[in-house]
């Protein structure tokens, strides 16, 4: 068994990505972020106009690479990816730098140093985050029936301290760390998904639900893909047997346990773009949305109040359309938020 922790320097086939994930909430309630290093940029329409005119299977990922940071809370809310090419990329097993940001992995903790500016208004975004880890998993889901895309839930309980000196902001709270991977464009694979994951039991409840674009090698239409994700969670599995249906628990040590069947329940689709969210939890207690942190034309990231096992928790989730992103004129409208720089 391998050592665990992030493996910065994974391969990454071509076309294909990695991602380290990070997100945390501050003990107060009143501040959150994510960060998220990847190489092979999945949300990159520079990427993804690379891979249309060259074929995915000759592009580098490597060349294709940005770290994303979103601050929350009071103060309003900050964010920046800016991505960047090979030649400011460096990489070994426990250290990532991507331009002039640094993330290091030392066994005990995770220091992430942020030198990013933000856009569309440009903003400078200065700091550390260190992120210890209260439990480490040794667990894998295959997310698709062909086993080309990979989650590593890597520290699914940890503390984060965060210490920015732009914007000035000091906290402390819960945080999570994943990995994702794949040997394809993400886009390819699947329609969408929707994930969440909340601090409860003394450890961490993540949950998956994946809609593939294949199921046992025929296409999924709009329908069927819509009726996947209203269905209810089956028993425990491992990602690829079920398209990726997961409802985890990740105790204070690290081991994980599967939940019971969980009732779908669906939220309100996002204001400006509408994009449809949905989540699992207990059949007599409907989920609500508490606030909306990102509401873009292919993502949102929610914050979610629900019950899980007769546990009232507060979730980080995320809805994701790949449809809408493979829309020329959603990719067209990006480079505003997400411009490229040599170095």
């Amino acid at each position: 068994m391998r050592a665990l922790g992030p493996h910065f320097d994974q391969p990454v086939a071509p076309g294909g990505y990695v991602w380290w994930y990070l997100d945390a909430l501050s003990d107060d309630g009143h501040h959150g972020l994510t960060i998220i290093a990847m190489l092979g940029s999945v949300f990159s329409p520079y990427y993804a106009w690379a891979r249309r005119r060259q074929g995915a299977e000759a592009v580098d990922p490597l060349n294709h690479c940005g770290l994303n940071v979103a601050l929350y809370g009071r103060g309003g809310k900050r964010w920046s990816l800016t991505e960047r090419g090979r030649a400011a990329l460096s990489r070994d097993a426990s250290h990532l730098a991507i331009g002039p940001s640094r993330l290091h992995w030392d066994q005990d903790a995770l220091v992430i140093d942020i030198k990013e500016r933000g856009m569309p208004i440009p903003h400078r975004l200065l700091g550390r985050v260190r992120l210890y880890p209260e439990a480490l998993a040794d667990y894998q889901a295959f997310l698709d029936p062909a086993a080309r895309h990979r989650w590593v839930p890597i520290a699914p309980r940890a503390r984060v301290h965060v210490e920015m000196a732009a914007p000035a902001l000091r906290w402390s709270g819960p945080a999570y760390f994943d990995s994702n991977a794949g040997d394809e464009p993400l886009e390819n694979a699947f329609h969408g998904w929707d994930w969440s994951r909340a601090t409860r039991r003394g450890g961490t409840t993540v949950l998956y639900h994946v809609i593939p674009r294949q199921v046992t090698g025929t296409g999924m239409t709009a329908p069927a893909a819509r009726a996947e994700r209203a269905a209810p969670t089956p028993g425990p599995q491992d990602g690829a047997a079920s398209g990726a249906r997961l409802a985890l628990h990740f105790d204070a040590s690290g081991t994980v346990s599967h939940l019971e069947p969980l009732t779908p329940h669906d939220l309100p689709a996002t204001r400006i773009w509408r994009i449809p969210r949905c989540t699992h939890g207990d059949p007599d207690q409907p989920a609500r949305i508490l606030d909306t942190l990102e509401d873009t034309p292919f993502y949102a990231r929610s914050l979610v109040a629900a019950s899980l096992e007769g546990d009232k928790v507060t979730a980080v989730h995320e809805s994701l359309s790949l449809d809408r992103f493979r829309q020329r004129w959603v990719q067209l409208l990006l480079p505003f938020r997400m411009p490229r720089v040599r170095s």
